[in-house]
């Protein structure tokens, strides 16, 4: 699951056991990556702080767009996944959520958006790279600064998660391995979904 010994889900006590508690009132198990988390409760606690106040002012559908381009940027399966599933459940179809990872100039979104994509993969490649130019393009499609601001938080926080999920070998949950093949495929574009069953607190 990871190349860190971690706290075991059946012996989670205290702040860690919250943790895992809170990660399975939302997914129904306990992820690869709280797992992780458990050898500091504290920076996740930090991170969930960080990561509301980044979406408060962004808007659902496009914090996820994105968050997918940054993760795909970044070759992070867990976040490519976990980002694609969300914006299949609550947003587009199977075709549409494949469509907007591997070609999002043609998946029918607005201008906006493909810029947006566009943009958050720049900055997650190669934010030294990125220019006056660039920002300029996006205040053209009706952006403004503010919401620039919150595009560029939500990929630089992306950096952060993902980086760290990969460098310490957390899988991507076995749960993603049920998503229809052909998607899951698009979105598997770095370490491999885990084969081992997800847990639960006993």
């Amino acid at each position: 699951m990871a190349y860190v010994r971690t706290v075991p889900v059946d012996d989670a006590v205290g702040d860690v056991r919250e943790q895992y508690a809170r990660a399975q009132a939302t997914m129904g198990y306990v992820p690869n990556y709280t797992q992780l988390f458990s050898l500091r409760p504290d920076v996740n606690a930090a991170w969930g702080t960080l990561l509301g106040a980044i979406r408060s002012t962004l808007d659902p559908r496009r914090y996820e767009l994105v968050t997918l381009a940054a993760a795909r940027a970044l070759r992070s399966s867990y976040c490519s996944l976990a980002h694609g599933k969300v914006l299949l459940d609550a947003h587009y179809a199977h075709g549409e959520v494949q469509a907007i990872a591997t070609a999002p100039e043609t998946a029918g979104l607005d201008t906006v958006d493909v810029a947006l994509i566009a943009f958050a993969a720049k900055v997650a490649r190669d934010a030294p790279g990125v220019t006056a130019a660039d920002i300029q393009t996006l205040r053209n499609h009706g952006l403004g600064d503010p919401e620039i601001f919150d595009v560029v938080a939500a990929v630089s926080a992306r950096c952060f998660f993902s980086t760290l999920l990969d460098a310490l070998g957390a899988e991507p949950d076995a749960t993603y391995g049920e998503l229809e093949p052909g998607l899951r495929d698009v979105l598997t574009v770095g370490r491999e979904i885990s084969t081992q069953p997800t847990r639960t607190l006993p």
